[in-house]
C-alpha cells in the first residue's frame, strides 16, 4: 500500500521538524555544559570552514549580504538585540546576587578555626552547650594557646535583636544578629579590625558593630546609644572583617547572655587550631569524648554549607525568570528572522538557482541571527556589570537570626553564562527560519515574487 503524495509530504515534514527539535535539544544540552575554551574552539572551526571550503565561501557571501542590510532593518534587528540584552541583564543580575551571597559566606572562616556545636544541630542558632561542655571543648588537645597558656577558644551566644532600618521614615525595624563573644574572639578571628572607635569593655553594655550592620541600621556609629533587650547599650566602635561577620553586632558574652536570659549556656565554641592539619585529630577527640554530644567542623566548611540552600533558591529564581524572558525574546527573534527570510525569498531562490547549496543558506541566516544575539548578550552583560557589580544588598542569612549584608558579584563566569544564553536564544531563533529558507522551492519563490 502506498501513501498519497500529499500525506507522504506531511509525514516527511513532520519527521524533519521532529529532527530539528531533537537537534535543538542535543545542542542546548551540550552548549549549557560547554566552557569558554570549547566555544572558542568551535568558533575557530567555523571560521576555518567559512574561509577554506567552497560551501563555507558561499555561506560567507550570503551572510555578508544579509549583515550589510541590517542597517536597513534597524527596527526589526533592535527587537532581537534589546530583547536578548534584557534577558541577559536580568539573568546576570539575579545570578550575581546568588554569587555575592555565596562568596561572602565562602570567605567567612578558615581551615585552622573550628566551630563546635551541640550534636545534630543544623546551625549555630539551634545549638546549645552547657558550661561543662564548654570547658571540656576548650581543653581538647589541638587548640592553639596564647602566651599565657590559655586556649584560643571563644564560647559564644547568638540572639536576635531588632533595630530601626537605615533610611526609613516609618520606624521600620529589621533583625540583626547579636553575638556575645569571649575574651579570645579576636585572637580566633584575626581578620577582624576595628576601623572606628574601640573594642567593647568586658562586663559593660558596650557593643562593637560590623561595618555592614552599621550601614544597614540606624544609630550604630561609635559613641551612640541604642536599646537592646530593654537595656541601653553604647556603641564602642565599628569593625571590618571582609566576611559575614560584618553583618553582626558583638558584645561581651556574659552581658549578652544575662540580658537575654541565657544564663551560662552558649550556642557554640569557636576555636583556633594549633595547626590546620590537626582538624581530624581534634574532631576525633571531640567525638570520642563520652561526656560530649557535639558536632565539629571547620568554620569555612560550616559557612559554605550554610550558603548552599539560599544560593540554590536565588539561582533557581534567576534561571526561572531568565527562561520566561528568553521565551519571549526567542519568539521575537523567530518573527524577525522569518520576516527577513520572506523579504529575501527571491534573492535566496536566485542563489539556489545558480548553484548555492542549502547548507550555506542555513549557516548564513544563523550567522546573522547569532551576530544580533551576541551583540544583545554583550550589551546586557556589560550593563549588568556596570550597574550591579559591587552593589550592596542584604537578605536573611541561612542558619542565623539576622540579615546578611553582601555585594553583588558579576564574575567573568557569570558574563560567559549570559553570553551562552544569548547565543542559545539566537541559535533557536535563527534555526527554523534558516531551515525554511533552505527548503524554499526555487520555482515557487521566483513565481510568487
Amino acid at each position: 500500500m502506498h501513501w498519497p503524495d500529499a500525506e507522504g509530504r506531511d509525514d516527511m515534514n513532520f519527521l524533519r521538524n521532529l529532527l530539528l527539535v531533537v537537534i535543538v535539544v542535543v545542542v542546548m544540552a551540550v552548549w549549557v555544559m560547554l566552557p569558554w575554551p570549547g566555544a572558542a574552539a568551535l568558533a575557530v572551526l567555523l571560521t576555518a570552514w567559512l574561509l577554506l571550503t567552497r560551501r563555507g565561501g558561499q555561506a560567507r557571501s550570503v551572510a555578508s549580504v544579509g549583515i550589510s542590510t541590517l542597517t536597513q532593518r534597524l527596527g526589526s534587528s533592535a527587537v532581537i538585540v534589546v530583547g536578548i540584552a534584557g534577558v541577559v541583564g536580568v539573568l546576570v543580575a539575579l545570578l550575581a546576587m546568588a554569587e555575592g551571597y555565596a562568596e561572602t559566606l565562602r570567605k567567612t572562616g578558615s581551615e585552622d578555626t573550628v566551630i563546635v556545636m551541640r550534636g545534630a544541630s543544623a546551625s549555630e542558632v539551634m545549638s546549645g552547650l552547657d558550661r561543662d561542655a564548654i570547658v571540656q571543648i576548650s581543653q581538647t588537645p589541638g587548640i592553639a594557646r596564647d602566651a599565657k597558656g590559655e586556649p584560643l577558644a571563644s564560647a559564644e551566644v547568638v540572639v536576635a535583636a531588632n533595630l530601626p532600618v537605615m533610611g526609613t521614615t516609618t520606624d521600620e525595624e529589621g533583625s540583626v544578629q547579636l553575638r556575645g563573644v569571649g575574651d579570645q574572639a579576636f585572637a580566633v578571628r584575626p581578620q577582624v579590625k576595628i576601623i572606628d572607635g574601640r573594642k567593647f569593655q568586658p562586663g559593660l553594655r558596650e557593643l562593637l558593630v560590623g561595618k555592614g550592620a552599621a550601614k544597614q541600621f540606624a544609630g550604630l556609629s561609635a559613641g551612640k546609644q541604642i536599646r537592646l533587650g530593654s537595656q541601653t547599650w553604647t556603641v564602642a566602635g565599628v569593625f571590618a572583617s571582609g566576611d559575614a561577620m560584618e553583618s553582626e553586632i558583638w558584645g561581651d558574652a556574659a552581658v549578652v547572655a544575662d540580658t537575654y536570659g541565657r544564663g551560662t549556656s552558649r550556642n557554640s565554641v569557636n576555636a583556633k587550631l594549633a595547626d590546620a592539619k590537626g582538624f581530624s585529630a581534634f574532631k576525633t577527640a571531640i567525638d570520642a569524648n563520652p561526656q560530649l554530644k557535639a558536632e565539629t567542623s571547620t568554620t569555612i566548611d560550616y559557612f559554605s554549607k550554610q550558603s548552599e540552600k539560599m544560593t540554590q533558591v536565588i539561582r533557581a529564581i534567576g534561571i526561572t525568570v531568565g527562561v520566561i524572558m528568553a521565551i519571549g525574546a526567542m519568539f521575537g527573534a523567530l518573527n524577525t528572522m522569518f520576516a527577513a527570510v520572506a523579504a529575501r525569498a527571491r534573492e535566496i531562490a536566485t542563489l539556489r538557482a545558480i548553484g548555492f547549496a542549502g547548507l550555506p543558506v542555513v549557516v548564513a541566516v544563523m550567522l546573522e541571527t547569532m551576530l544580533l544575539a551576541l551583540i544583545g548578550g554583550l550589551i546586557g552583560g556589560i550593563a549588568a556589570y556596570l550597574i550591579f557589580n559591587g552593589y550592596g544588598a542584604s537578605t536573611m542569612a541561612a542558619g542565623s537570626v539576622g540579615k546578611l549584608s553582601f555585594e553583588l558579584r558579576v564574575s567573568p563566569e557569570l558574563l560567559w553564562t549570559g553570553v551562552k544564553w544569548a547565543l542559545a536564544i539566537g541559535f533557536i531563533g535563527g534555526l527554523f527560519p534558516a531551515v525554511r529558507a533552505a527548503r524554499l522551492p526555487v520555482t515557487t519563490a521566483l513565481r510568487e515574487l
